[in-house]
């Protein structure tokens, strides 16, 4: 079994920095890929980016192209996503998923095992 356990959301001002975690474990852990997604509150889970697991190609979502970086460090099995210059509407719990299936794009249900997300409110 597969678990996934997300890190480092907050509360910041517009502007800020902030980079999540997903430490992922358990000894069945295999992935061709692994991606965030974000849910704001009376909306759907929408993407923001993905990563291969071993070669580190990257896939964004348009919103957050330029804004965000994906990396992971495949020796601690732990995904990132180092989000610049967040703004109000980047407010959402964040979370990350496994992707077994490739492509690995925004397609929702390629995405397997999912933490159980880590808020992130931008607000002045």
């Amino acid at each position: 079994q597969v678990q996934l356990a997300e890190s480092g959301g907050g509360s910041v001002q517009p502007g800020a920095s902030l980079t999540l975690s997903c430490v992922a474990s358990g000894r069945s852990f295999k992935t061709y890929a692994m991606g965030w997604f974000r849910q704001a509150p009376g909306k759907g889970r929408e993407f923001v980016a993905a990563i291969a697991w071993l070669g580190g190609g990257t896939y964004y979502a348009k919103s957050t192209q330029g804004q965000f970086t994906i990396s992971r460090d495949k020796a601690k099995n732990t995904l990132y996503l180092q989000m610049n210059n967040l703004k109000p509407e980047d407010t959402a719990v964040y979370y990350c998923a496994t992707c077994l299936n490739s492509p690995c794009d925004e397609t929702l249900i390629k995405y397997t095992h999912w933490g159980q997300g880590t808020q992130v409110t931008v607000s002045s």
